[in-house]
């Protein structure tokens, strides 16, 4: 699949709809596609009603005030609280990756967010395999995922998943362990190789020790002095007896230039094209350091920009097996065997199955994202899986097809309009040709006589509409265009 580079050029400032660059449903549909996992044509009709800046400071404000996801029974519990561990543990990390999945997929925004910092902060839940930890990450990340970023890093690193995970429990004054102080400088702040040495390292490391007493696992990780290196470090030409919250304070104060970029670029190549427009960056780092590190005012700046609507900026991006699954779930809105957990589960297996394990991304780094998601094993599966997802709606009732493409396209028994009407829904931007249309066209009318089309006898009640619908939906699978957003 040829993956074309954005020639994006607009600027930052606010986009303002016009009679040459007006506020439509494809404008409307990459909004959705991005922020949050895609919407139904009746979110999407609201937002035409409204203006741009109107619709992103409603998903902003959503992501803001909505509740983090309540705190099961179990989310603090000691090892001692269970009463039978295997069992009950694996029962409550099945529980929370089905809870999550349904988080990504109904908390727009914040679903989004909260995603793409588990990617950021990362941790492998193979590490620590402990239900409380799990809940304590993902609860961290839905509390600052729209917040401020330094006040994010300063309690990241003392989540138990994360201690756990960077082996920062293990750092004490008599044996410094230098994984954690390395991952907040190479991944989490500055990048890789970008304004720190090795010395700074392994000077931060000692500056880091001493969180690694709990009474028994799974109890809170607290300091314990004695175990504190109190002697003097130098750290960024900065000299004295630094503990945890100087090191923070220390990286943010004398790294700011350098972190505003890191992370924007980070949000940029995110939300809006892998190919990183350097101006815009910058705008969006000097914005992040006068707002005194709070994310909003950053994204509220890049949502609503002309940059960010511009043609080029639609349609740019692979989506990623949540992505595909969770959008497609979302634009049909059907239901799956009459449970949410039901379709969280077979999410999180498919995802899995496609290179996107929840809690367990690939290395330290996390998922790399965008052209890495598609290879010639990849792909097949993805088809598969969305087939495969296809049919389970349609066991549970195939006229839900038949429905929802009679109610997209006003009853339209005319198969241009209705193969271009359904193609041009799922797709982030139209096909280029009209011979793709026409081949689209064939698969939907399938075996259907072609006097019932020219003399008008065909239907939304014939039998076979439902069928002809999910032969279109399959085929619109198989478009390269389907894998980008």
């Amino acid at each position: 699949m040829e993956i074309i580079s954005s020639c994006n050029t607009a600027s930052i400032t606010p986009y303002v709809p016009s009679t040459g660059n007006p506020w439509d449903v494809m404008k409307v549909k990459h909004l959705y596609k991005r922020l949050a996992y895609g919407a139904t044509t009746t979110v999407l009709d609201a937002a035409l009603s409204q203006t741009p800046q109107e619709v992103v400071d409603t998903l902003l404000l959503e992501a803001q005030t909505t509740p983090n996801t309540p705190t099961p029974a179990w989310a603090y519990w000691d090892l001692s609280d269970f009463n039978d561990y295997d069992t009950e543990n694996n029962e409550f990390i099945s529980e929370w990756y089905r809870q999550a999945a349904k988080d990504i997929r109904d908390k727009n925004l914040k679903g989004r967010l909260t995603f793409f910092w588990l990617n950021h902060f990362v941790t492998q839940i193979e590490t620590y395999f402990y239900a409380p930890y799990t809940f304590q990450y993902w609860d961290i990340l839905q509390t600052h995922c729209l917040g401020n970023f330094k006040t994010f890093v300063r309690e990241m690193g003392l989540n138990p998943a994360m201690l756990l995970f960077l082996n920062g429990f293990e750092n004490s004054s008599q044996n410094p362990n230098e994984n954690y102080a390395r991952e907040l400088y190479e991944l989490f702040t500055l990048g890789e190789g970008n304004g720190y040495t090795q010395q700074d390292i392994e000077e931060t490391s000692r500056a880091l020790t001493g969180y690694n007493h709990w009474v028994e696992y799974g109890a809170a990780i607290t300091f314990d002095e004695s175990t504190f290196d109190s002697s003097e470090k130098t750290i960024f030409g900065q000299t004295g007896p630094w503990g945890y919250d100087d090191v923070i304070d220390i990286l943010f104060e004398q790294k700011a230039s350098i972190i505003a970029t890191t992370i924007c670029t980070k949000l940029y190549t995110y939300f809006v094209s892998p190919d990183v427009n350097d101006t815009i960056v910058a705008e969006m780092a000097t914005l992040f350091m006068d707002q005194n590190w709070e994310i909003k005012p950053v994204l509220e700046m890049l949502f609503k920009s002309e940059h960010f609507f511009d043609q080029d900026a639609i349609g740019m991006i692979v989506k990623s097996p949540y992505d595909l699954i969770m959008t497609f779930y979302n634009e049909l809105d059907f239901t799956y065997n009459d449970t949410d957990d039901g379709f969280a589960s077979y999410a999180n297996y498919i995802s899995d199955m496609l290179g996107q394990n929840l809690f367990q991304p690939i290395d330290v780094a996390g998922w790399q994202r965008n052209h890495d998601w598609i290879n010639s094993s990849t792909l097949t599966g993805r088809w598969l899986s969305l087939e495969n997802l296809s049919w389970n709606f349609w066991l549970e009732t195939g006229y839900q097809y038949r429905d929802f493409a009679q109610a997209l396209t006003n009853s339209s028994t005319d198969p241009v309009v209705i193969t271009k009407t359904i193609v041009d829904y799922f797709l982030s931007r139209p096909l280029y040709t009209e011979a793709d249309y026409e081949i689209a066209e064939a698969i939907f009318k399938w075996e259907t006589p072609e006097n019932y089309w020219e003399d008008g006898i065909w239907n939304w009640n014939f039998d076979s509409a439902a069928y002809q619908t999910i032969l279109l939906i399959h085929h619109i699978f198989r478009m390269p265009e389907f894998q980008l957003k």
